[in-house]
């Protein structure tokens, strides 16, 4: 009777030891928070930390589970974000601005570059080297009020006449084709259609705007946003979406090899020598001379509000302060 005994306790004890073990092999898996970020173009280097920060883990790690989509022919990204149809996206300080001017409640929460890295770009061999060279030149418009104004300014500091351009609408073509045979010159981001370039052996002259920031402000493009209903109904969410990017972000910039093998991977009809090229070009550029990666500056969406003000390009001004927020930044 006292062995029966003894051999049931010593049972029960190693039941009770090991029932933690039992109860975290049972527990539920923790259920993920969905959310949605839609992109403002097809995906490409401007994306990458928010790929790494998804294929690492990073976002589920903070909760989240993450849905990358591309925007629908003719969709806006301010205008999805906006009508709640995605929690966050990828926009530009422009078309933030231009939004919040006709009360589109989106926001800015972080820069994914620091500065503008795009110029006004034409093959070799048309010797379009600086902007009164635009006179009597067609250019390939997209279709922005704001191109004008850009290149009246940039002209008018040369000496030149924007009224001597031929502006030609060419919407969304290849740069590489239309200015074979249609245009002259195009609008360009150099770390992406300029690094193109060099690999199709086909080299250009570039006027980037970064050279004439004492007659253009400087501004955010692009940016990620989110809108003020999501800010003020979902704040922890939005803080652990950006917790998780930043890492994204931080990671693509001390290692842009391993990121564009990332990106590759999850993108696998993207052009990968192009990625790999621009990742390496990038890495310095996403955070450069701020203190953090995705800071932004008030007097940044101060200037370029007003210079568009001051041109007409807005039905009415807006308050800077609202249109952006380092505050989910970690």
């Amino acid at each position: 009777m006292k062995k029966r005994v003894l051999l049931t306790s010593i049972i029960g004890f190693l039941l009770i030891a090991l029932l933690p073990a039992f109860n975290i092999g049972c527990q539920p898996k923790k259920t993920l928070q969905n959310a949605t970020l839609i992109l403002d173009w097809t995906p490409n280097t401007n994306h990458t930390g928010i790929y790494v920060a998804r294929d690492k883990g990073w976002y589920k790690d903070q909760g989240i589970d993450l849905e990358i989509i591309e925007p629908a022919e003719g969709a806006l990204p301010v205008q999805v974000v906006a009508a709640g149809q995605a929690d966050f996206g990828i926009s530009y300080e422009e078309e933030v601005t231009h939004s919040r001017s006709v009360d589109v409640p989106v926001v800015s929460i972080a820069a994914i570059i620091q500065h503008n890295t795009s110029g006004f770009a034409s093959p070799k061999e048309k010797n379009i080297t600086r902007p009164k060279d635009f006179e009597g030149k067609k250019y390939g418009s997209f279709g922005s009020p704001t191109e004008h104004e850009v290149l009246s300014v940039l002209m008018a500091a040369d000496g030149a006449d924007v009224n001597m351009v031929e502006f030609v609408d060419v919407g969304s073509a290849d740069f590489f084709v239309v200015t074979q045979k249609d245009v002259d010159f195009a609008w360009i981001f150099y770390g992406w259609t300029g690094l193109e370039a060099d690999i199709r052996g086909m080299p250009l002259n570039i006027v980037m705007l970064n050279q004439w920031f004492d007659y253009l402000p400087d501004y955010y493009t692009p940016v990620i946003i989110t809108s003020e209903k999501e800010i003020k109904e979902k704040p922890d969410l939005i803080r652990r979406f950006m917790k998780a990017t930043s890492m994204g972000y931080e990671y693509a910039i001390s290692n842009p090899q391993e990121a564009a093998e990332i990106l590759i991977k999850n993108v696998p009809e993207i052009n990968t020598e192009l990625v790999r090229k621009s990742q390496q070009w990038l890495a310095k550029e996403y955070k450069s001379d701020a203190p953090r990666w995705g800071e932004q500056k008030l007097e940044v969406w101060q200037n370029y509000p007003s210079w568009m003000s001051e041109r007409d390009l807005l039905p009415k001004t807006i308050d800077a302060e609202k249109a952006f927020t380092n505050e989910f930044l970690p």
